[in-house]
């Protein structure tokens, strides 16, 4: 176990891989107790639940990227990579090597643009975001592979903000949105997209993905292996999230499962290797969402605060009932809560209005030092 207290004043060391979801609220929560250092290849948090309506909305854009050198008061944050952890002990990219008291991997996914950001720089990333809404404006007819959230969403933020558009959401499984939801959600969703006219196309898998670039006007013709064939001007990609855990070695690769997930226990500690936590996208904690990878941020920070402190018990993450927004554009889409399924305007107050903006700008108002 870690030392709980730290030597002649000094504070422990904590070093946060990741400045998505999980990670920023990792480290913004033991800033005032910690010697915190977050590391993030990029220079900018991207709130990537808002992406969609950025593409359709530009003005958007400016207001998903949030600069990591202003999220820590006391700490710092290093831009560069990690590629090679064993145990506490972190190679980056740059050479240089990082040997905390306590270490949270927070690396999350990789997920097709323009959901998530191709390009590290913040500044590639809004041009390259601005150029598929240029090209999503001269397109008529949209495809989106994969009937999950993320495809659903992108349909109706599309519907709602260019109506004119023909979409066509296409997906191996028979109904959408598979995961533990209840069939109530799905049915609403689905009322809601035939009244904004989006076809879905489900039950057969595709003979072969589209050779263009998803979010590039280029034509289109996908055909599944029943034999219906959809043609577009445009496509996205919906689907595909991989864990971002390739650099992990020794017993960490060794708590890592055939899918890339860490294996962590309930105070989300990696199996097998003291001082070294995993949440979020990358632990097998919980399902992949910015709720959950939040939840259990507030988990981690509180077990490694009594862990410094000596004082307070530590908690036991414990993944809640499925809980899911799915809005249509502003105005439109279901959500499941604890207590049923609730519509349009339930989901347009919780989400499709202000796509949580402020929940995560908030935690962005460090002074300079």
């Amino acid at each position: 176990m870690v030392a709980s207290t730290s030597i002649k004043g000094k504070r422990p060391s904590v070093v946060v891989l990741g400045g998505g979801y999980g990670g920023l609220t990792t480290a913004k929560a033991l800033d005032d107790i910690a010697d915190v250092t977050l590391v993030d290849p990029s220079d900018a948090f991207l709130h990537n639940v808002a992406s969609w309506r950025a593409l359709v909305q530009p003005d958007w854009v400016d207001r998903i990227f949030m600069p990591l050198n202003q999220l820590l008061r006391h700490g710092r944050f290093l831009r560069d990579r990690a590629v090679e952890v064993e145990g506490r002990k972190v190679t980056l990219a740059s050479g240089a090597e990082l040997e905390p008291d306590y270490l949270v991997l927070a690396t999350g996914s990789s997920y097709p643009f323009p959901a998530k950001a191709a390009e590290a720089d913040q500044h590639r990333a809004k041009a390259a975001l601005q150029g598929a809404h240029e090209a999503l404006q001269k397109a008529q007819r949209c495809l989106i592979v994969g009937a999950g959230p993320a495809g659903l969403e992108l349909a109706g933020e599309i519907k709602h903000f260019m109506p004119e558009k023909t979409i066509t959401v296409v997906d191996v499984s028979p109904d959408i949105l598979s995961g533990p939801f209840d069939q109530a959600l799905r049915d609403e969703l689905k009322r809601q997209l035939d009244e904004l006219g989006v076809r879905l196309v489900l039950g057969s898998p595709l003979r072969e993905l589209p050779e263009a670039a998803p979010g590039s006007l280029a034509p289109v013709e996908v055909t599944t292996e029943a034999g219906e064939t959809v043609t577009a001007d445009i496509w996205f990609r919906a689907f595909g999230v991989r864990p971002a855990t390739g650099y992990v070695r020794g017993a960490l690769a060794n708590a890592r499962d055939a899918r890339g997930y860490l294996s962590v226990d309930e105070r989300l500690q990696v199996k097998g290797v003291d001082g070294v936590y995993a949440l979020g996208d990358i632990s097998s904690a919980d399902r992949d969402t910015a709720l959950a990878a939040g939840q259990q941020a507030e988990v981690l920070a509180a077990n490694i605060r009594a862990l410094i402190t000596g004082e307070g018990e530590q908690l036991a993450y414990q993944p809640g009932p499925p809980l899911i927004a799915v809005p249509l554009g502003p105005q439109a889409g279901a959500t499941q809560l604890p207590d049923g399924v609730t519509g349009a305007e339930a989901t347009a107050s919780i989400k499709g209005e202000s796509m949580l903006i402020e929940m995560y700008s908030v935690h962005f108002n460090a002074q300079d030092r």
